[in-house]
């Protein structure tokens, strides 16, 4: 089988203490065809410099910079049209993606013949999962309390993301609630694995 490639967008600011970790996570997936996006949003740190460090040693990661700080939303935007891959992955720079993700994830994908999917999450230094219980609620339900999906885990056929217009830009925070919402209205089908997947750092954020 002809591995789809997958394209992983990360924004970053002021990260220098947990971004060579994200990135480590990424570039030791099993799954292989991916290229890893990186856009610094104009950090003050050493944020952009361990990102070109990274981009010299492998040739799948190429790095962008905003000339001011931008936010989340027209980061992941503007990395998205950057992309080259079949489907798009999010990772959180601060957080830690388990090394077999994209094979499970992918397989899921292609076994319940998805739009897209987000996996379970473990908050760091803690034995709490998220989505917990509620995991077990139907999405439809789930939605009307709060937003079920990790953000960080998110992986989506990049031709349907396009579809819906990519991520609202009127929207700074919650940028991934209404870019699910969106995608259920439209119909789209989405499932969360059950599997722990990812790694949240939930210290100062």
């Amino acid at each position: 089988m002809v591995k789809n490639k997958i394209s992983v967008i990360m924004s970053t600011f002021n990260s220098e203490k947990t971004l060579r970790k994200a990135i480590e996570s990424i570039i030791s997936q099993k799954y292989t065809n991916f290229e890893l996006l990186i856009l610094d949003d104009c950090s003050v740190d050493s944020s952009h410099s361990i990102c070109m460090e990274y981009q010299k040693k492998y040739k799948n990661i190429k790095v962008f910079r905003n000339n001011e700080n931008e936010g989340l939303t027209k980061s992941l935007n503007k990395l998205i049209k950057h992309s080259t891959g079949d489907f798009i992955a999010r990772h959180d720079s601060d957080d830690v993606s388990h090394i077999n993700r994209f094979n499970i994830q992918m397989k899921f994908i292609k076994e319940n013949n998805l739009d897209a999917c987000t996996s379970r999450a473990r908050i760091m230094n803690s034995n709490k999962v998220i989505p917990g219980n509620s995991y077990y609620l139907p999405i439809n339900f789930h939605m009307k309390i709060k937003n079920p999906f990790i953000h960080g885990t998110l992986l989506i056929n990049k031709n349907t993301l396009e579809k819906v217009g990519g991520y609202n830009e009127n929207f700074l925070f919650a940028q991934d609630y209404k870019l699910m919402s969106d995608l259920i209205r439209n119909g789209y089908k989405i499932k969360i694995q059950n599997k722990i997947l990812y790694y949240i750092n939930m210290k100062d954020n």
